[in-house]
């Protein structure tokens, strides 16, 4: 059987899911693009999280780019003017919550971003500039705990305001629009 596989750019407030049983009404990826049947995620962004999201029919291809060998790259706005000593303690690695206990982040890569990219508007309105001034890092992980690179940011003093995700493994979300799905052949994860 030929497997389907899709870029997506998730928006802001949309779950990174088909079905959602609880009470509340939630925007799921289905109302993005009529994807075949058994399309399922690989890995997750949270409903306020954006960027590239891999879909695909594979199941073993799901738990190759889930694997901590494939590189996974965020641009994160954060309160503050991030500094370079905030910086080389992300990269080493930083104490988080997790799973009711604490955990050591692995290293990882980090480096401040001196442009705004131009991701277009954000769903809902962050805030403006009277709250303070705002600024922008890239953190690659090879590791997805839950909601890990918000923790990594606030652990280090500048909460995460805005989270993108740019990168899994080769495949880059270059020019996608939010709301926009991209069929292809495969994955270069690797």
């Amino acid at each position: 059987m030929a497997h389907s596989h899709f870029i997506l750019h998730k928006p802001y407030g949309y779950l990174s899911q088909f079905i959602y049983e609880l009470k509340r009404k939630k925007k799921l990826l289905g109302e993005l693009h009529d994807f075949p049947e058994g399309t399922m995620a690989i890995g997750r962004l949270d409903e306020d999280s954006e960027g590239l999201l891999l879909l695909t029919t594979d199941g073993k291809m799901s738990e190759i780019i889930r694997s901590k060998k494939v590189e996974k790259e965020y641009y994160v706005q954060v309160d503050g003017v991030m500094t370079e000593e905030a910086i080389s303690k992300i990269k080493e690695g930083v104490e988080i919550g997790f799973d009711g206990g604490k955990y050591l982040t692995k290293k990882c890569e980090a480096r401040l971003i001196p442009e705004i990219p131009d991701f277009g508007p954000r769903g809902k309105k962050i805030r403006d500039e009277r709250h303070g001034p705002t600024s922008w890092a890239a953190i690659t992980v090879n590791e997805g705990k839950f909601r890990q690179v918000r923790k990594m940011t606030a652990a280090v003093g500048f909460p995460t305001l805005r989270l993108v995700r740019v990168r899994v493994g080769n495949v880059y979300l270059n020019d996608l629009k939010a709301g926009e799905v991209l069929q292809v052949s495969n994955f270069d994860a690797s």
